[in-house]
């Protein structure tokens, strides 16, 4: 019987860069975030800010690459979950990180002409470095496109047992309150990067990283496997 082996181990490393990648895309970023000069600053840390962008670049192809690794051992356990898994995590919340990275990179472009023009046209390009950064930080939407795909991914590892379920309701129950921040902040009710709003993502974030462990370490449950075999060849019959 084939374990998929090696798609537990590739999706696990897959999840961590992601994870990783996030994270370091935020420290990074935060120091333009957190300015009132928001073109000089992102002017004086313009490698930062690329690095940045390709940060989170490398997220959105990791967790796309995650889903579409897992979709040959997802469907066959539920097929429509899998697929609605892949358009979620692999296409939409994917289009949203370019979308992100693409916006920083014109601001860096912004900045540069304001360093060019100089102090007396810089207040003008405030304005609309301003828009840029909001226009290309979705990150309430995205993280609601993200919730939604993890409901259709847990729940297909609740039902199927791939992994124990201990994991899936953990992933479950982390949902309410990460996707309850994400709908604070898309309605200006919560500071995306403030420690409430992130003391709302950790427990998804813990079981994230537990998970990927597990795909590493353990890999899938061989009898969930054959269960989910003999599902497919009965629909074939």
């Amino acid at each position: 019987m084939n374990t998929y082996r090696s798609n537990a181990i590739i999706a696990g490393i897959l999840y961590i860069i992601g994870t990783v990648s996030g994270i370091l895309s935020l420290v990074l970023s935060a120091p333009v975030r957190d300015t009132q000069d928001l073109l000089t600053s992102v002017a004086a840390n313009a490698d930062q800010m690329r690095v940045a962008a390709l940060f989170v670049l490398l997220m959105g192809l990791s967790l796309a690459m995650f889903s579409v690794v897992l979709y040959p051992i997802l469907r066959k356990q539920s097929e429509v979950l899998a697929l609605g898994y892949v358009v979620f995590r692999g296409a939409l919340e994917t289009v949203t990180y370019f979308v992100t990275a693409i916006g920083w990179l014109l601001l860096l472009a912004l900045s540069q002409l304001v360093v060019q023009a100089g102090a007396p046209a810089a207040s003008s390009f405030q304005a609309s470095g301003a828009l840029l950064l909001k226009a290309g930080d979705l990150t309430s939407l995205t993280g609601i496109v993200f919730c939604l795909g993890a409901l259709m991914f847990y729940a297909v590892l609740y039902q199927s047992r791939l992994v124990p379920r201990w994991i899936s309701v953990w992933g479950l129950a982390a949902l309410v309150p990460y996707l309850a921040a994400e709908f604070l902040a898309l309605f200006a009710l919560l500071d995306p990067l403030s420690s409430t709003a992130v003391l709302m993502h950790i427990p998804l974030a813990v079981q994230e990283m537990v998970l990927a462990v597990w795909f590493i370490v353990k890999g899938f449950s061989p009898s969930a496997l054959a269960a989910g075999a003999a599902k497919t060849d009965s629909k074939g019959l």
